[in-house]
């Protein structure tokens, strides 16, 4: 299939790499340093599930040089989804899918108000990889993953055949029929592993090892779970304790997130759609969320990046 990876970060050039080494027709948009060394250098992705290059890549700055595609896997900032959103149109086709990948549970609605509803889709990307360096991405945990569906949960003959097609990638992508309980499930473990590592600095392994904060991690995913059923959203009893057990058995010890990046480097941080996205809905279901209000005054001071 014909796919748009926008942007080429750290999610979007990892599974943009993977589904062109499978045999898509994958294009990049990507800008400043990094375009630059893709141009010249090509992309290069360190893995643990094996590396990958591309001496030669399709990428550009201009989405009208790419054209209509099958699908765009959207992977901005979630900073930036509005004006990327209004960007992303030379892409869309008659039966173009967006995929939006973005952390948080309401990238698809903010994209819906500036893109034709049918061509939007919900997906949630669980992975760990950054950008090292221009042209350069690694990536270090054993899950690996790009889920996505229609909100009603109804089939989707495209989405179903990118899945298909995707069958041989180094990587998971899957049909969902519940995309609203998956992008919940993964935003209680990211509000949680997110809020504890960039707030803390240290690495989840550390964080999983010591029994203070281990627990603020495990509040701070309760809280989230006991909003996102507030918001009528599926979530199993005991969901919490099975993610922290997954998370003991699968996570990188020296495993940080993006956001903990992020404030590690100075840049903008996404706490606000995250931590601060948990406590604002918790007010308004009148549930007490003091953990991610914890975080998200702790990084506040932050969000907006360090003058460097």
């Amino acid at each position: 299939m014909r796919i748009a990876v926008l942007a080429a970060g750290g999610v979007g050039a990892y599974f943009g790499a993977r589904l062109a080494v499978a045999g898509h027709d994958v294009h990049f948009v990507a800008r400043g340093a990094h375009l630059e060394a893709m141009r010249r250098d090509g992309l290069r992705v360190l893995s643990v599930h094996g590396d990958a290059h591309l001496p030669h890549p399709s990428v550009t700055d201009d989405p009208a040089a790419i054209g209509p595609v099958d699908i765009v896997l959207f992977a901005v900032k979630l900073w930036d989804v509005e004006d990327a959103a209004a960007f992303a149109r030379p892409l869309l086709g008659a039966e173009t899918r967006l995929i939006t990948l973005q952390n948080g549970v309401d990238s698809y609605e903010r994209v819906s108000h500036i893109l034709p509803s049918h061509h939007v889709v919900p997906g949630v990307a669980s992975v760990s990889s950054v950008i090292v360096e221009p042209g350069l991405i690694r990536q270090t945990s054993s899950f690996h993953a790009i889920t996505f569906g229609q909100p009603d949960c109804g089939n989707d003959a495209v989405l179903e055949r990118f899945a298909a097609s995707s069958a041989q990638a180094n990587c998971i992508v899957k049909f969902s029929n519940d995309i609203q309980r998956d992008r919940w499930r993964k935003f209680v473990v990211l509000t949680g592993t997110s809020g504890a590592t960039a707030l803390t600095r240290a690495t989840l392994g550390s964080i999983l090892e010591d029994p203070d904060t281990r627990s603020f991690l495990r509040e701070i995913m309760q809280e989230t779970f006991r909003v996102g059923q507030a918001e009528g959203v599926t979530l199993e009893d005991g969901f919490v304790e099975e993610r922290l057990a997954f998370l003991d058995a699968n996570a990188p010890r020296e495993m940080r997130t993006s956001m903990a990046h992020d404030v590690l480097r100075g840049n903008r941080l996404e706490v606000d759609w995250l931590n601060g996205h948990v406590s604002r809905r918790g007010r308004a279901h009148g549930i007490a969320t003091p953990r991610n209000e914890t975080v998200y005054s702790g990084l506040k001071h932050l969000r907006m990046g360090v003058a460097r």
